[in-house]
């Protein structure tokens, strides 16, 4: 069965592009123009993903996606927003939105994102035992990373980053979620130092990450295996040596 996709959208222009691009790509899809239509669907039918536009009429786009979450905490939400609103991206996401796609957006890039929300629904179910993705695997099970045939260590702190990271796969993560799945210091340099210190290990060019990639102003995405190479790659964060010097023993 095609998944259903509820589009909130009050623009009839974003709607159709949006009924045409995914019906094409074999989604059905309900719509709605304002978060009271949204909210009365959402009673009566069990949508599959929701893409939220965050500028609705009638109710701070935000406010729906809490109440979405009261009443539907498993359903993929993905916020459509704009360029410039960073601080709103963050909220969305701390929230729990799954992602989102800045406006104007490409239909390849939102079918990515929504392929990706899809599937971390169904990973929630069980963890993925090895994930692979450019000749870097992880092992969630027995702790053993490699890249190509050789296996990298790892400090726990590392790890555990990594972690987290792999089993939201394709989902981008704030600073926050970060800090706060690790039980963390909330410092951003902190982050910063321990996602280089990966991509250091991980990366075939560090400075140019394909895999460990930089979502501006909002956090980190790890690359999933149906993204197109470098779509989202941005160049790497920079950062100093962890502070004190040598790291924890290794994983």
């Amino acid at each position: 069965m095609s998944p259903t996709v509820l589009v909130i959208d009050d623009e009839p222009p974003i709607r159709k592009l949006l009924r045409t691009g995914l019906s094409t790509q074999g989604y059905a899809i309900v719509e709605a123009a304002s978060a009271a239509a949204a909210l009365d669907l959402l009673a009566r039918q069990s949508p599959d993903l929701v893409i939220l536009d965050l500028g609705l009429p009638d109710m701070r786009g935000h406010d729906l996606l809490r109440a979405i979450r009261a009443g539907h905490p498993a359903l993929p939400v993905v916020v459509l927003s704009s360029r410039d609103d960073e601080g709103g991206k963050v909220e969305a996401l701390d929230l729990g939105a799954d992602d989102y796609v800045t406006k104007p957006f490409g239909m390849a890039e939102l079918l990515a994102r929504l392929r990706a929300a899809l599937r971390h629904q169904l990973a929630v179910q069980g963890e993925r035992p090895v994930f692979r993705i450019d000749g870097l695997s992880v092992d969630l099970v027995r702790r053993i990373v490699k890249v190509g045939d050789v296996v990298v260590k790892l400090t726990p702190r590392e790890y555990d980053f990594l972690r987290v990271l792999v089993l939201h796969a394709g989902k981008v993560l704030t600073h926050a979620q970060l800090m706060q799945a690790v039980s963390a210091s909330s410092e951003p340099q902190y982050l910063r130092v321990y996602m280089r210190q990966l991509r250091q290990k991980l990366e075939v060019d560090p400075e140019r990450p394909r895999i460990l990639l930089t979502e501006t102003g909002v956090g980190y995405r790890l690359r999933a295996p149906d993204d197109e190479p470098g779509r989202d790659a941005r160049p790497a964060d920079r950062a100093a040596p962890v502070p004190g010097g040598a790291p924890g023993p290794d994983a």
